[in-house]
């Protein structure tokens, strides 16, 4: 009689299974790694289950993207009210930029923004995830915007400045800081950029 052989197969989804945990792993390795560098393989091991149970759980990989990237969202944009809530034009971008060189450079984890990065990675087979990062981005200099609309109105900025060109400086200094992160660049150089913008007296 032929010994039995056991083989190996696939894991499954387990029954200790945790869904936060699994989408928190997930997180973390399209914010390191980007959403097209990231494949269903690097994404079965860092959450511990086969592809199926991936499916099962969160959908396809397009899927659990934007389930991680409202994780994100969620996590990380509630410190804008903190910058939109300040006193003057100047404060807000300063508690702003502040804030973002905190965490883009966070040791805990990845470097850089997952909104900023995940749109430079992303190529033309990959539209619905490059609009949906950019509605982010455009999102916040909207948001900006109002915010520098009610400065004027106060009489913090000049009544001729334009509040939507001035948003839009902000949030390409945003993603620059992001980028210089992602290269290695310390919390403290990205409060050195931030000191530039801040002291041009623009605001």
């Amino acid at each position: 009689m032929e010994p039995t052989v056991k083989t190996s197969k696939p894991r499954g989804r387990p029954s200790e299974f945790d869904h936060e945990t699994a989408l928190k792993a997930a997180l973390n390795l399209f914010w390191a790694q980007g959403y097209e560098g990231t494949s269903m393989a690097d994404l079965t091991q860092a959450l511990g289950i086969n592809k199926p149970s991936i499916y099962a759980a969160f959908g396809n990989k397009e899927a659990l993207f934007k389930k991680a990237l409202a994780k994100y969202a969620q996590e990380t944009v509630r410190l804008l009210p903190d910058a939109l809530n300040a006193p003057t034009a100047k404060k807000t971008v300063e508690t702003f930029l502040t804030n973002a060189a905190t965490l883009l450079t966070n040791p805990a984890t990845p470097k850089g923004c997952l909104i900023v990065q995940g749109a430079l990675a992303c190529s033309q087979d990959a539209t619905t995830i490059h609009t949906l990062l950019a509605d982010h981005r455009h999102r916040l200099e909207a948001a900006f915007t109002k915010r520098f609309e009610l400065a004027k109105q106060q009489g913090d900025l000049p009544a001729d400045a334009n509040s939507a060109q001035l948003a839009k400086l902000v949030s390409t200094v945003h993603q620059g800081m992001s980028v210089q992160a992602k290269s290695g660049a310390s919390q403290a150089e990205l409060l050195a950029i931030a000191d530039i913008l801040l002291q041009s007296n623009i605001f």
